[in-house]
């Protein structure tokens, strides 16, 4: 893939992570269950035909096993300490009994928290690499054909990644072998509102592992890449490089969404929730952005990233 980076897609990646956030925050999630449902259909699928479509294979297998390397170093750390913090405060999703056995279970099998992506972007990333280098020379249909039996495999017999999911990220990569453009197969269109109004009526639709869910997945990105055309510079500038850097917002939010709730008392007189998530989204992405920051001067971004700098500078 082109090293250029191409800001419809870095504009998809910003409104699927800031949705992220934003209904990772349970004081407001859980005033709107049926939106978070909406949410939810379309959000992280569409980060999924993303990852799928953006991977780059032809990278020879030490520096593919690198990059892969250096996405689990992260998750590694930070899944740990996602677990164990989830022994000790009064979480949702709370751990009667820590030991090392279940720290591993959740590494390697059954992660915890937002820190699933990253562990279905491991597993679906291996699993592509190594059937499209050993066997690419197999036609296209037989080696997506494979893939994907090899995902239903991880999904119906091992049970460590999600069908759904796995089927999502080879979606994307479906769009990326056939050579089809991103922005050919979604076309933008506001029109598209309309269809997408009447299937979100029907709660049986509020599934991504339905026709009815893969529509609006579909729907959805066509209205956000219309309205994407129609933006200020302004606006585009801040979507282009909180896109570039979901990485980050995706290791480190799950730190400033608990911490949010340390204002809960003294905002719950918004019985909307609404003041409650137009300060908590701002904290949590400044904030993230802020941890980032601290690693690149620290010198520690090499050890924890990969890379030099993780942090790029703001340009608008």
């Amino acid at each position: 893939m082109d090293r250029k980076r191409v800001g419809e897609i870095d504009y998809l990646k910003s409104v699927c992570i800031l949705l992220m956030i934003a209904f990772h925050l349970v004081f407001f999630s859980d005033k709107y269950p049926l939106v978070k449902q909406w949410v939810y259909t379309f959000h992280m699928p569409v980060f999924l035909i993303l990852s799928g479509y953006l991977m780059r294979i032809e990278k020879p297998p030490r520096e593919f096993l690198r990059a892969m390397g250096w996405i689990f170093i992260p998750y590694l750390i930070m899944e740990t300490g996602y677990v164990v913090m989830s022994a000790v405060l009064p979480v949702r999703d709370k751990v009667d009994a820590l030991s090392i056995g279940l720290v591993f279970d959740k590494l390697f099998l059954h992660p915890m928290g937002p820190y699933w992506y990253l562990h279905t972007f491991l597993l679906c990333g291996l699993t592509y690499y190594g059937v499209f280098r050993r066997l690419g020379r197999m036609k296209l249909v037989s080696c997506l054909l494979l893939l994907g039996t090899i995902y239903a495999v991880l999904a119906d017999i091992c049970h460590i990644v999600s069908l759904p999911n796995a089927m999502y990220f080879l979606a994307g990569v479906t769009l990326r072998r056939s050579e089809t453009m991103f922005t050919s197969f979604f076309r933008p269109s506001l029109w598209a509102l309309v269809p997408l109004a009447w299937l979100s009526t029907d709660v049986e639709n509020l599934d991504c592992f339905t026709w009815g869910g893969v529509a609006i997945v579909y729907l959805v990105v066509s209205v956000l890449l219309k309205i994407y055309a129609i933006l200020p510079l302004s606006v585009k500038c801040i979507s282009d490089y909180i896109g570039a850097h979901t990485l980050i917002l995706l290791v480190f939010s799950p730190v400033f969404t608990m911490l949010s709730k340390v204002w809960v008392p003294y905002l719950s007189f918004d019985s909307t929730g609404m003041l409650f998530l137009v300060v908590s989204v701002p904290f949590t992405v400044f904030g993230s952005f802020g941890v980032a920051w601290c690693i690149d001067r620290l010198g520690l971004s090499p050890w924890f990233w990969g890379k030099r700098r993780m942090l790029a500078p703001f340009r608008e």
